[in-house]
């Protein structure tokens, strides 16, 4: 305490000292120009004090520290206290090792569907800065169980997806989602495994109800197109009206807007680069959409979605989209530059209640000039397309196990489908894409994160006899 006085009194001295010779230099004219040196003392003085008293204390704190140092030192001296103090210091240690731990991956990650996405994809919006990790992967075992015709029973790693994710700040996100398909590349066919990237977008979160999002983007249609990872649908594979009317997966470059402008109402505009017209088949759109790579954006298309879920029915989701622009880019059909207007409509609806889901979406769609479209490809091209299904499920665990976690649903769909709905003038009808799928299955989850999946199948067709089928497989999310 005498040391601290001595410093204190020393540093005032000081002050003083310098104040009389600036002021022997210049003496003050006038009564304020006196108080505002007495004012500038009193600042230096306050200084000092605060410097000192700091310098007080790391002094008691380096005081103790030596005297804990030699405490740990003597109990190190004997084999049991050197021994209970290493263990000590091992456990202090892997505390703080947990605690760091957790700071970077939590325990516990929250899964939760955000801006349209599905819950692994959503990650990066969960995270405080930097980098999100997350992914799904899906493999089903297909038994062709009657009309099996040329067809063979399969086996087949489907997918394996990453989603890498990058918060700049609370604002600017960047997602990425890389598929992995068929557990391999480079074979020379699709089917035989490829990489592809399935959305790649910055988003700028403005305000909840109008943010930008840009890159490429996920079209904002039916249930499955953006939100298709395998423990958010019942059934190993996709419904056939979300692959053949509405393609899957189906992305394109472009940006636009999302938000929730009112609670439980959400909605998603695009710009985007339009489809090309030279990929429409008899089968469906989906060879027509560009994915990003090098696509021909001589035409551009608006898509946009609205959803609303309102709060005084739970779990009720209602919804539409649509999908409107030239598919032409440019290029000539039977001779001629066609605009190949396209355009694509759906509804749905969604609603979970105590257990009991239901599903249900119509979609349809109209394309200009199919009948210069089916010349150039040798094959009728529908001027018209339409689908639909509805499917129901129930979870019946909390009825076999009250006080369990896991989810078990039986389920039902039924899918009514055809991709030649209207058939341009001078072509004929292909009643082999005219089809109906019953199918039945269950859908076993021991962990949120994990489905296991059973179904069946049956298919049949205006024309010819496709095979029944009976699919078992898994899917996960991380």
């Amino acid at each position: 305490m005498r040391a601290k006085q001595q410093l204190l009194l020393a540093s005032i001295a000081t002050a003083c000292a310098v104040t009389a010779l600036d002021a022997a230099a210049a003496p003050p004219a006038t009564l304020d120009q006196m108080w505002a040196i007495i004012q500038q003392q009193q600042k230096e003085i306050e200084t000092l004090k605060k410097k000192t008293e700091l310098a007080d204390v790391q002094g008691q704190e380096l005081k103790q520290l030596r005297a804990e140092t030699e405490v740990l030192k003597k109990e190190r001296g004997t084999a049991s206290g050197g021994n209970d103090a290493q263990r000590k210091t091992d456990i202090l240690a892997s505390e703080v090792e947990k605690l760091k731990t957790a700071l970077v991956i939590p325990e516990s990650k929250q899964y939760k569907s955000q801006y349209g996405l599905g819950p692994a994809a959503s990650g990066v919006y969960g995270v405080n800065k930097g980098l999100s990790i997350g992914g799904y992967g899906e493999a089903v075992y297909t038994n062709q169980a009657s009309d099996k015709g040329a067809k063979k029973d399969t086996i087949d790693a489907e997918r394996l997806v990453m989603y890498l994710g990058y918060k700049f700040s609370d604002r600017i996100i960047l997602n990425n989602e890389i598929e992995f398909e068929h557990a391999s590349t480079g074979e020379g066919a699709e089917q035989k495994g490829e990489v592809s990237v399935e959305f790649s977008q910055l988003d700028f979160l403005l305000h909840p109800a109008a943010n930008i999002r840009a890159g490429l983007m996920l079209m904002p249609m039916g249930f499955i197109n953006e939100m298709h990872e395998p423990t958010t649908f019942h059934g190993n594979y996709r419904p056939e009206v979300e692959r053949r009317i509405i393609p899957s997966t189906w992305r394109e470059m472009g940006a636009g807007l999302f938000g929730e402008p009112l609670p439980g109402l959400q909605y998603r505009l695009y710009a985007v680069n339009g489809l090309d017209a030279s990929g429409f088949s008899s089968a469906g759109w989906k060879e027509a959409t560009q994915g990003g790579s090098m696509a021909k954006a001589e035409n551009f298309a608006t898509v946009g979605r609205v959803d609303y879920s309102p709060s005084f029915v739970p779990g009720l989701m209602v919804g539409g989209s649509a999908y409107m622009g030239d598919s032409g880019q440019s290029q000539k059909f039977d001779g001629l530059k066609k605009n190949a207007f396209t355009q694509l409509y759906e509804g749905h609806l969604q609603w979970h209640y105590k257990g009991f889901e239901f599903r249900s979406l119509g979609a349809w769609g109209r394309v200009n000039n199919a009948a210069a479209l089916s010349a150039a490809k040798g094959e009728t091209i529908g001027s018209a397309t339409f689908g639909w299904y509805t499917e129901g499920a129930y979870d019946v665990m909390p009825h076999l196990m009250p006080t369990s976690n896991q989810y078990l649903a039986p389920f039902v769909r039924y899918e009514r489908f055809d991709t030649i709905a209207d058939v341009p003038t001078g072509y004929a009808d292909d009643p082999a894409q005219n089809k109906e799928v019953y199918q039945a299955g269950v859908t076993y989850k021991p962990i949120g994160n994990v489905a296991i999946k059973a179904d069946y199948r049956n298919i049949s067709a205006r024309q010819g006899k496709p095979a029944d089928e009976f699919n078992l497989g898994l899917g996960f999310i991380f």
